[in-house]
Protein backbone atom coordinates (compact mmCIF):
# COMPACT_ATOMS: atom_id res chain seq x y z
CA UNK A 1 0.00 0.00 0.00
CA UNK A 2 1.25 3.62 -1.02
CA UNK A 3 0.50 6.16 1.47
CA UNK A 4 0.23 9.84 -0.58
CA UNK A 5 1.30 12.41 1.63
CA UNK A 6 -0.53 15.55 2.03
CA UNK A 7 1.83 18.41 1.24
CA UNK A 8 1.60 21.18 4.06
CA UNK A 9 0.37 24.15 3.46
CA UNK A 10 2.05 27.72 5.21
CA UNK A 11 1.70 26.89 9.10
CA UNK A 12 0.92 23.55 8.58
CA UNK A 13 2.65 20.63 9.79
CA UNK A 14 2.55 16.88 7.97
CA UNK A 15 2.25 13.79 10.73
CA UNK A 16 4.80 12.63 7.73
CA UNK A 17 7.69 14.60 9.16
CA UNK A 18 7.22 13.84 12.63
CA UNK A 19 9.61 11.23 13.79
CA UNK A 20 9.72 7.77 14.63
CA UNK A 21 10.55 7.05 18.15
CA UNK A 22 8.19 9.91 18.80
CA UNK A 23 9.33 13.38 19.89
CA UNK A 24 8.27 15.09 23.64
CA UNK A 25 8.40 18.63 23.33
CA UNK A 26 6.53 21.63 25.49
CA UNK A 27 3.58 23.39 24.05
CA UNK A 28 2.85 26.83 25.37
CA UNK A 29 -1.41 27.08 23.83
CA UNK A 30 -4.04 26.94 25.70
CA UNK A 31 -5.50 23.56 25.71
CA UNK A 32 -8.93 22.42 26.69
CA UNK A 33 -11.04 19.61 27.69
CA UNK A 34 -14.68 20.22 27.91
CA UNK A 35 -17.12 17.10 29.37
CA UNK A 36 -20.74 17.83 29.50
CA UNK A 37 -20.43 21.19 29.39
CA UNK A 38 -18.03 21.42 32.29
CA UNK A 39 -14.36 22.09 31.31
CA UNK A 40 -12.50 19.37 32.64
CA UNK A 41 -8.67 20.22 31.94
CA UNK A 42 -7.53 23.61 30.76
CA UNK A 43 -3.60 24.31 30.72
CA UNK A 44 -0.86 26.16 28.91
CA UNK A 45 1.89 24.45 30.36
CA UNK A 46 1.13 21.01 28.14
CA UNK A 47 3.35 18.56 26.03
CA UNK A 48 2.96 16.90 23.50
CA UNK A 49 3.71 13.31 21.29
CA UNK A 50 4.68 13.85 17.63
CA UNK A 51 4.98 10.43 15.88
CA UNK A 52 5.25 9.28 12.55
CA UNK A 53 1.52 9.01 10.91
CA UNK A 54 -0.49 10.32 14.28
CA UNK A 55 -1.68 13.77 15.04
CA UNK A 56 -0.52 14.98 17.72
CA UNK A 57 -1.43 13.58 21.46
CA UNK A 58 -1.36 16.46 23.96
CA UNK A 59 -0.50 15.26 27.70
CA UNK A 60 -2.22 17.99 30.52
CA UNK A 61 -0.53 18.45 34.22
CA UNK A 62 -2.52 16.75 36.62
CA UNK A 63 -2.31 20.53 38.48
CA UNK A 64 -4.61 21.67 35.73
CA UNK A 65 -7.19 18.68 35.53
CA UNK A 66 -10.13 18.48 37.80
CA UNK A 67 -9.10 15.32 39.30
CA UNK A 68 -12.10 15.14 41.12
CA UNK A 69 -13.67 13.96 37.90
CA UNK A 70 -11.34 11.44 37.46
CA UNK A 71 -11.66 7.71 38.72
CA UNK A 72 -8.95 4.94 37.66
CA UNK A 73 -10.12 2.03 35.46
CA UNK A 74 -8.38 -1.39 35.34
CA UNK A 75 -7.51 -1.09 31.86
CA UNK A 76 -3.79 -0.94 30.81
CA UNK A 77 -1.80 -0.70 27.80
CA UNK A 78 1.79 -0.79 26.54
CA UNK A 79 3.96 1.63 24.70
CA UNK A 80 7.25 0.56 23.67
CA UNK A 81 8.20 4.00 23.71
CA UNK A 82 6.41 5.77 27.01
CA UNK A 83 5.52 2.62 28.73
CA UNK A 84 2.80 1.57 30.72
CA UNK A 85 -0.47 3.52 30.14
CA UNK A 86 -3.47 3.60 32.85
CA UNK A 87 -6.82 5.13 32.06
CA UNK A 88 -9.55 6.89 34.08
CA UNK A 89 -12.84 7.51 33.47
CA UNK A 90 -14.55 10.95 33.31
CA UNK A 91 -17.62 11.30 35.75
CA UNK A 92 -19.16 14.71 35.68
CA UNK A 93 -22.88 14.56 37.18
CA UNK A 94 -24.30 11.44 36.51
CA UNK A 95 -22.55 10.87 33.23
CA UNK A 96 -19.44 8.65 33.35
CA UNK A 97 -17.37 8.42 30.18
CA UNK A 98 -15.11 4.72 30.60
CA UNK A 99 -11.43 4.88 29.81
CA UNK A 100 -11.75 8.53 28.35
CA UNK A 101 -7.71 9.89 29.65
CA UNK A 102 -5.16 7.70 30.65
CA UNK A 103 -1.73 8.67 32.01
CA UNK A 104 1.83 7.02 32.07
CA UNK A 105 2.62 7.49 35.96
CA UNK A 106 6.30 5.46 35.00
CA UNK A 107 7.44 6.43 32.17
CA UNK A 108 10.31 5.76 30.33
CA UNK A 109 13.35 8.10 30.83
CA UNK A 110 12.97 9.68 27.31
CA UNK A 111 9.37 10.93 28.07
CA UNK A 112 9.33 11.64 31.95
CA UNK A 113 8.06 14.90 31.50
CA UNK A 114 4.63 13.49 31.40
CA UNK A 115 4.76 11.73 34.31
CA UNK A 116 2.28 13.65 36.44
CA UNK A 117 0.47 14.69 32.97
CA UNK A 118 -2.91 13.29 31.35
CA UNK A 119 -4.01 12.65 28.00
CA UNK A 120 -7.68 12.86 26.88
CA UNK A 121 -9.58 11.07 23.89
CA UNK A 122 -11.12 13.92 22.09
CA UNK A 123 -13.47 11.49 20.63
CA UNK A 124 -15.13 10.68 24.03
CA UNK A 125 -14.96 14.40 25.39
CA UNK A 126 -17.71 16.70 24.15
CA UNK A 127 -15.03 18.93 23.07
CA UNK A 128 -11.27 19.61 23.29
CA UNK A 129 -9.30 22.76 21.93
CA UNK A 130 -6.05 23.72 20.79
CA UNK A 131 -6.00 28.16 21.36
CA UNK A 132 -9.53 28.82 19.87
CA UNK A 133 -9.83 25.96 17.40
CA UNK A 134 -12.10 22.56 17.95
CA UNK A 135 -9.66 19.24 17.30
CA UNK A 136 -10.97 16.63 15.26
CA UNK A 137 -10.38 13.13 17.04
CA UNK A 138 -7.43 10.64 15.14
CA UNK A 139 -9.96 8.31 13.70
CA UNK A 140 -9.50 4.28 14.99
CA UNK A 141 -10.56 4.91 18.32
CA UNK A 142 -6.77 3.75 20.26
CA UNK A 143 -4.95 6.50 19.45
CA UNK A 144 -6.26 10.09 20.93
CA UNK A 145 -4.66 12.34 18.68
CA UNK A 146 -5.96 15.65 18.22
CA UNK A 147 -6.24 17.44 14.51
CA UNK A 148 -6.45 20.84 14.02
CA UNK A 149 -6.44 22.51 10.52
CA UNK A 150 -2.80 23.17 11.20
CA UNK A 151 -1.86 19.55 10.66
CA UNK A 152 -2.33 17.53 7.47
CA UNK A 153 -2.16 13.40 6.82
CA UNK A 154 -3.17 11.02 6.14
CA UNK A 155 -3.42 10.00 9.52
CA UNK A 156 -3.12 6.48 10.88
CA UNK A 157 -6.54 5.18 11.40
CA UNK A 158 -8.35 6.81 8.62
CA UNK A 159 -10.46 4.77 6.30
CA UNK A 160 -8.17 2.52 3.62
CA UNK A 161 -5.11 2.99 5.88
CA UNK A 162 -5.34 -0.31 8.16
CA UNK A 163 -2.24 -2.18 8.60
CA UNK A 164 0.81 0.40 8.43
Amino acid sequence: MTIERIQPGSGQESVWDYPRPPRLEECAEKIKVVADGTIIAESNQTRRVLETSHPPVYFIPCEDIRMECLEPTLRRTACEWKGEARYFNVVVEDRRIRNAAWVYPSPTPAFAAIRDHMAFYPELMDACFVGEEQVQSQAGGFYGGWITSRIVGPFKGEPGTRGW
